[in-house]
């Protein structure tokens, strides 16, 4: 397994002194610089002047603000392309998947070790990067329209023509978030799944097949001959309709 960067830059967002402390001793030790703060307004003020940052790890216990605010904050602002690690003391499954679909990248449970940590880091840092770097999105329109179908990209909705939101997975909302990203561009099987997938293969499909499967049935779109989500054979998909921001 190829090193992560030194440059890259970890912001840990914990109450407990103890785990700042720590984590920012093992991150730099392995080439990483770290910045840890203890609250929701401190990692806003560390995001404006001690950024850039390539991930934040971020704990969901946290005084004020908890971590599922901050995490829903964040994808719905300037730093919604920035990956998350969740931070959880509980093992509670639905805490795991409220994490992941307010838009967390990875979740580790209260008590962990900081070489699963650092493993973790090192998986969500590789997903996020396996798009070229002019296939990245900075389109920050809070709804996008294609065909007869809007997203709200802060809310996370589908909406129909009648206005009616249809529910979408967190898997399904970054599946299609990726697609209206990069319209009329074929991406391939191993850029979707590693974009789009949770670790945890008990809460998302393992394929990126069956994914656009689902995808497709929530867009009411006939699989024999689709109309947004194309198979290119032997290359993976293609997202085949004009997308356009729109207000409102």
């Amino acid at each position: 397994m190829p090193d992560i960067p030194p440059s890259d830059h970890i912001l840990i967002v914990d109450d407990d002194r103890e785990i700042r402390e720590l984590l920012s001793a093992y991150l730099a030790k392995n080439g990483l610089r770290a910045t840890a703060v203890p609250t929701g307004r401190h990692m806003r003020a560390a995001l404006e002047t001690s950024g850039p940052f390539d991930l934040v790890i971020l704990d969901l216990m946290l005084p004020g603000e908890d971590g599922l605010t901050l995490c829903r904050d964040l994808r719905a602002g300037k730093h919604k392309h920035l990956p998350i690690l969740m931070l959880t003391a509980r093992g509670d499954e639905a805490d795991r998947i409220l994490g992941l679909e307010m838009g967390a990248d990875d979740y580790l449970a209260k008590p962990f070790s900081a070489r699963e940590l650092l493993a973790r880091l090192r998986s969500v840092l590789r997903r996020t990067r396996m798009l070229p770097p002019n296939m990245r999105s900075t389109d920050e329109a809070r709804r996008l329209a294609f065909g007869d179908w809007r997203l709200d990209t802060v809310e996370r909705h589908l909406l129909d023509a009648d206005d009616v939101v249809v529910p979408l997975s967190g898997a399904e909302y970054r599946l299609l978030r990726v697609f209206l990203d990069h319209p009329q561009k074929v991406l391939n099987r191993d850029q979707l799944l590693g974009i789009t997938q949770g670790r945890d293969a008990e809460l998302f499909e393992r394929s990126i097949d069956l994914l656009v499967s689902r995808l497709r049935r929530c867009l009411r779109d006939d699989a024999r001959e689709p109309r947004y989500i194309k198979t290119v054979r032997s290359e993976g998909y293609v997202f085949s309709v004009r997308v356009e921001p729109v207000d409102g």
